[in-house]
């Protein structure tokens, strides 16, 4: 509708063509309806700049529903980023355990599996040499498959970068190489006592030589031995390995070395270094336990006694250490060997030996890193026990049960009292 509308009341006179404009006045201004083009601006915005901030101010304190359009938008992007994220990590998990565009493999590996070995176990020996990309992913392969507890020892000769499907199958189908021979090395044995056993295998070379540091590029310094130490005595790792017939002995110690690398891995030397120990002061801890007790029961008491010695600062005592530096003698010590100027001679030089003494196992390892809570500081062996010790914390014990070793030595004509006693006859 126009602004001016024609008038209902009436003067008879003309509107004057020179006055036409309202602000002009005239007679004529009283027949017509006049609106201030402002006043419909002030209609739109009722109660001025003041209800313009009062309506703002009240949206932002209503609630909008559903988070309005673009926060919606946002979160159907982010459930969408989620869930493509989902599916490529699951086709990406999928893809590196199944290996469906894994190729043939390339150059060819000579491994030895152990008797007994767990997925997680030959996963980690095949990443080492190349031939799987992941541990993780072959441990799973075999656990899904149900080879976990499949494979069979031997030598194997296998290829880097083989699929996980195609190394289960040559580990858990096939037999190993049948040119191969068989080799134990219980826990304890010394490097000469080794190389031994290598000797009477069949192995080629010189055991001894080959186990030093300069022979097996290896470093007893990188675990906290001292400069001068050249001997590998304490790493190479007690096991069953598979080797060539009449192989080299190189072979032979560079399989102890990886073994020992790989199991040396799961001992935990926290507690160790808080009592100021290196690795290779556990290692020889480790010897000293597998030449003194016979029972695994026993390892971590024996440590016990070792850690409480150092730290109270007694000498450690051991006949082991001063027997290991005089080769084993049949006739054991004598009073001028105890006498002997030696830092192996532990009666009268304070702390470890300065080298393991023997080669020790996981379990000797373990122990040797987390000893028992005990007070003890003396061991002896109990009579007729089955090897078991005999543990106390003050002299006055220790000599009572070194009386009783001692009578029992001589009851049986000086022979070690370590036999187990006889089962208790039944009555019919």
């Amino acid at each position: 509708m126009s602004p001016l509308r024609g008038g209902t009341g009436g003067g008879s006179q003309p509107p004057d063509e020179h006055g036409s404009h309202p602000a002009a006045g005239g007679d004529w201004a009283e027949d017509l309806d006049w609106v201030d083009p402002r006043a419909g601006e002030e209609e739109r915005r009722p109660g001025g700049l003041q209800a313009v901030l009062a309506r703002l101010a009240a949206r932002r304190r209503a609630p909008k529903a559903g988070g309005g359009p673009r926060k919606r938008f946002l979160l159907r992007r982010l459930v969408a980023l989620s869930v493509l994220v989902i599916v490529v990590f699951a086709a990406w998990f999928l893809i590196e355990l199944f290996q469906p565009f894994h190729g043939g493999g390339g150059a060819s590996v000579t491994l030895s599996i152990p008797q007994g070995a767990s997925g997680g176990t030959v996963g980690t020996l095949l990443a080492a040499d190349g031939v799987v990309s992941s541990s993780f992913f072959f441990d799973l392969r075999s656990s899904l498959a149900g080879d976990s507890n499949k494979f069979r020892a031997g030598v194997y000769t296998l290829k880097r970068g083989m699929s996980y499907g195609a190394a289960l199958s040559a580990l858990t189908q096939q037999s190993g190489n049948g040119a191969v021979i068989s080799l134990t090395i219980p826990e304890g044995e010394t490097r000469a006592q080794i190389a031994v056993l290598a000797r009477k295998a069949g192995l080629r070379g010189n055991y001894l030589k080959a186990s030093t540091a300069t022979a097996a590029h290896f470093s007893p310094q990188a675990y906290g031995a001292h400069k001068g130490i050249k001997s590998l005595e304490g790493f190479l790792f007690p096991a069953t390995y598979y080797l060539y017939r009449h192989g080299w002995v190189s072979s032979l110690v560079a399989k102890q070395l990886a073994a020992f690398k790989l199991y040396l891995a799961e001992v935990n030397m926290r507690y160790a270094k808080s009592k100021n120990l290196t690795p290779y002061d556990v290692i020889t801890i480790a010897s000293i336990i597998e030449r003194e007790s016979q029972l695994t029961a026993d390892g971590s008491k024996v440590a016990a006694v070792i850690y409480n010695r150092l730290a109270e600062g007694i000498e450690l005592g051991l006949d082991t250490t001063l027997l290991y530096y005089l080769h084993d003698p049949k006739g054991g010590l004598t009073g001028h060997d105890l006498t002997l100027e030696t830092p192996y001679n532990t009666r009268n030089h304070y702390g470890l030996p300065p080298t393991p003494i023997a080669n020790p196992g996981l379990a000797a390892l373990l122990a040797a890193a987390r000893p028992a809570h005990d007070s003890y500081l003396y061991f002896v062996v109990k009579p007729n026990a089955c090897g078991a010790l005999a543990f106390s914390t003050n002299q006055t014990t220790f000599d009572e049960d070194v009386a009783s070793y001692n009578a029992a030595v001589k009851a049986d004509h000086g022979r070690l009292p370590d036999r187990c006693p006889a089962p208790a006859k039944t009555k019919k």
